[in-house]
């Protein structure tokens, strides 16, 4: 999720932590947390070492923040999309499939953030770790919502399905392997109502 407007010209115009945060997503982003040192990160963002500490108790705290940050913007990306497709909820799962496939691009240069993190992350105790999977569990159980809302008969499993289209999609698209995976994620969450509607659903979502 990264910011479309990049550094230089924007890093003057921020106030400290967030100096810091832009400068630690652009270094995690392109060379990883692992690689990443506090004194990278502090003269990225064009201040001290100390400085960054009093943010920040612990790198991995500040790792920690740049995830939930991430992690808000795919929240926003739900919100967005219950706002605009109100009791609509097969509208609602194909504008999020939309957002994933439309944000590919960018992740076949720089990777999806959780991806990239979990692997750096085995310790299921570390605080960044954390952030993602709550992040990964608050998504699935909007997700399983919408589902029961369009009338699927096994919410659960057809969420499920969609995660690994959408997450698959990511990894495919990272690694180079498959083509068209934007176009090719939609057909595929597409079929998966298609194939679990009922038609107790199917009558829900038209008259929606």
């Amino acid at each position: 999720m990264a910011s479309t407007v990049r550094r230089p010209s924007r890093v003057a115009k921020l106030p400290p932590r967030e100096r810091i945060l832009d400068a630690a997503e652009e270094l995690f982003q392109s060379e990883g947390i692992r690689r990443v040192g506090v004194q990278a990160i502090a003269e990225r963002a064009e201040t001290t070492k100390m400085a960054i500490y009093r943010h920040f108790e612990t790198k991995d705290a500040l790792v920690a923040e740049w995830l939930r940050i991430v992690a808000a913007d795919y929240r926003a990306a739900f919100d967005r999309v219950e706002a605009e497709y109100p009791g609509r909820p097969r509208e609602q799962i194909l504008a999020m499939a939309r957002f994933i496939a439309e944000g590919l691009p960018a992740i076949s240069h720089r990777g999806c953030p959780f991806i990239n993190s979990i692997a750096e992350l085995p310790d299921r105790s570390h605080p960044a770790r954390q952030v993602i999977e709550r992040h990964k569990a608050h998504q699935t159980r909007r997700l399983v919502g919408m589902c029961a809302e369009a009338g699927l008969p096994d919410p659960e499993q057809a969420a499920a399905e969609i995660t690994f289209v959408l997450e698959g999609a990511q990894v495919s698209t990272q690694n180079g392997s498959i083509d068209q995976a934007g176009d090719r994620l939609m057909r595929f969450v597409e079929g998966i109502m298609d194939q679990r509607r009922s038609p107790r659903g199917a009558s829900r979502a038209t008259s929606g």
